[in-house]
């Protein structure tokens, strides 16, 4: 598979950032061809404008379109910002994954006019896994993102992992990255089987 990885962090050395390398390092000993999209680095803009609303598609757009072309799995890393996607990367989706692109219905998430593609979200958060799901949060995101939203991408498999206590011990931050490796290593061809469960 030819697997794109979009890194949204400012800070090159961030436990996203490696989060992301760990991944794709997983995922090329599997032996798949990875691509880099880091949005902060590129300078992308998560500006949504009346020209795109009106139905005309920038060039920055149809940029990241062609790289979703020819991607069979997609990986979204990006750290647990106020209990939500931070700006870079809910602007890639609202601007790229657009109406009549992706999707051009509403009443059916399950269908897309994107091809079936392997889909993972990879999000740091400093909150312990305990806490997460004590208060809701951990199940709250999945209905948002897995079962909402990713839908109408077509991303079939798919999966959240939330990597808690990435700001934790050094031991804890290993662990963490060693599961981002496996799950590189271990991704799902698309299309194969039911979503796993968040976690």
């Amino acid at each position: 598979m030819h697997v794109l990885t979009v890194l949204d962090h400012p800070n090159p050395a961030s436990f996203s950032a490696a989060a992301a390398a760990r991944f794709m390092e997983g995922a090329q000993a599997a032996g798949h061809t990875v691509e880099l999209a880091d949005l902060h680095t590129e300078g992308f803009s998560p500006l949504w404008t009346l020209r795109e609303a009106e139905g005309d598609t920038p060039k920055d757009v149809l940029a990241e379109q062609d790289r979703i072309a020819r991607a069979d799995a997609i990986c979204l890393v990006f750290p647990l910002f106020w209990w939500g996607m931070p700006s870079m990367t809910k602007g890639w989706v609202d601007r790229v994954w657009s109406w009549g692109w992706a999707y051009d219905q509403l009443d059916d998430r399950e269908v897309s006019l994107q091809k079936p593609r392997t889909g993972v979200l990879l999000i740091p958060a400093g909150a312990r896994s305990d806490e997460i799901e004590q208060e809701g949060y951990g199940q709250s995101l999945d209905t948002a993102w897995i079962k909402g939203t990713l839908g109408y991408f077509g991303w079939s498999p798919r999966r959240m992992e939330l990597l808690c206590g990435s700001t934790g011990s050094l031991d804890r931050r290993q662990a963490l990255l060693d599961r981002c490796h496996q799950i590189g290593l271990t991704l799902p061809e698309p299309g194969s089987g039911t979503r796993p469960n968040a976690g």
